[in-house]
């Protein structure tokens, strides 16, 4: 089994970044994104879903996120300077990554690790990691990715029985798993994503994973979903303004 099997299913985007609102799109898609190929009502949706969780600017305004990846691991992202830092909370190994270049250093068995080889191998883990754990928290605020071709799948229910309308994610050439697709549920009176399901081929009939997405709440200015129903709680989450200081420099 490899890497990508061990871990949950990654995005097929490497990163996180909008872009600020420019031309009067109070949401513009990050650069890339296959607006052409997009059907116009998923496109709407989408904008909805973001002012729904707070709005564009109250995103791009977001500075420092921390969460708890289902008992595994502890995150802290710096989303603006592009710095990550995370702790495995079943092994003694805790990585700090630039997102942006994949620099970095490891500490591993409380030994930090300085031959190249090592330096390479845990990065590359660290930043699969880091696009994997964020899109498990943060996927509704990335439907107008770079590589993403957003359709709009139709009226739906999810598992509860909740009407919505559901949209399909395709990717390409993005991310280490751009054959991935996915099945986003919006609720159609919130607006907010209650469902989602994986798809680890875009070729496949039935998805690998369904989780419903429950438990919002404002964290900052922008509202996230805590629990991902039996596979359980992404907490403690926190959005701020500032972290203690060396937390991206010091172990």
């Amino acid at each position: 089994m490899n890497f990508l099997q061990k871990i949950t299913p990654l995005a097929g985007f490497f990163g996180l970044i909008f872009f600020a609102c420019t031309s009067g799109d109070p949401n513009p898609p990050a650069p890339g994104f296959n607006k052409a190929d997009s059907d116009l009502k998923a496109v709407s949706i989408a904008d909805e879903v973001m002012q729904a969780m707070g709005g564009r600017k109250a995103w791009d305004e977001t500075r420092f996120i921390s969460w708890n990846f289902f008992g595994r691991r502890s995150l802290t992202w710096d989303k603006q300077a592009g710095l990550c830092r995370i702790e495995w909370l079943n092994r003694p190994l805790k990585i700090i990554l630039n997102t942006n270049d994949g620099s970095g250093k490891v500490l591993l068995d409380s030994v930090e690790q300085t031959q190249p080889d090592s330096l390479t191998k845990y990065l590359d883990m660290g930043k699969k990691v880091w696009i994997n754990d964020s899109y498990w928290l943060l996927m509704p605020f990335k439907l107008k990715d770079s590589g993403v071709t957003l359709k709009y799948a139709g009226n739906g229910k999810t598992e509860k029985g909740e009407e919505a309308d559901v949209l399909q994610l395709t990717f390409a050439g993005v991310g280490v798993t751009p054959d991935n697709m996915y099945n986003v549920w919006v609720d159609k009176k919130s607006r907010l994503v209650t469902q989602w399901a994986y798809y680890e081929q875009s070729t496949d009939q039935q998805p690998k994973i369904i989780n419903p997405w429950d438990d919002y709440r404002q964290y900052g200015k922008i509202l996230i979903a805590g629990s991902r129903g039996e596979r359980g709680p992404m907490t403690p989450i926190q959005v701020s303004d500032t972290v203690p200081t060396g937390i991206f420099d010091k172990w």
